[in-house]
């Protein structure tokens, strides 16, 4: 159930960011944090698994950060 959430939270994330440079309201400083954010998750889910995490706790990870990107680019 985590996983499908997170499908569907990614993807209100991508449909957003990707709008907002559609219509020229993209900034750089956006177009950066998406980059620099998934180095940031890819890190924090390595150290997870590599400290003997569950695939789970990643997901939860994950999430947490999709969720405050989507609460972020709905103001």
């Amino acid at each position: 159930m985590e996983t499908n959430r997170l499908a569907v939270e990614s993807q209100v994330v991508i449909w957003t960011r990707l709008t907002q440079i559609a219509f020229g309201r993209g900034t750089p400083a956006e177009s950066m944090l998406m980059v620099t954010e998934k180095v940031a998750a890819f890190a924090e889910a390595s150290a997870t698994m590599a400290a003997g995490g569950s695939a789970h706790k990643v997901v939860k990870g994950y999430r947490k950060r999709v969720r405050a990107n989507v609460r972020r680019l709905r103001r």
